[in-house]
């Protein structure tokens, strides 16, 4: 019983998150923000990129993109170390 309290207060509070956050999203077809505007029009200025997508990997956001690429780096490689196969000759 009180495991069933607990999964139902569980999906409550989870809905209410959902909800929440639907709710603050900004309307579709809302005109940018003031950041969107500043980085278009300084971008190329403060980073040399000629293409705004990749000045704000690169340069803004370099080391989040940097700590992602790590981050899939472990995963690959911890699987590569789970799932390899190993050559065990029996006997020789």
């Amino acid at each position: 019983m009180l495991r069933r309290i607990g999964i139902g207060l569980s999906l409550i509070v989870l809905i209410a998150m959902f909800v929440t956050v639907i709710l603050l999203l900004p309307t579709l077809g809302d005109p940018p923000s003031q950041m969107d505007d500043y980085i278009i029009g300084n971008a190329p200025g403060e980073t040399g990129a000629s293409n705004v997508v990749a000045a704000v990997l690169f340069d803004y956001r370099g080391l989040d993109t940097l700590g992602e690429a790590t981050v899939l780096f472990a995963a690959a490689t911890a699987v590569a170390m789970i799932l390899r196969t190993r050559n065990h000759e029996a006997g020789d």
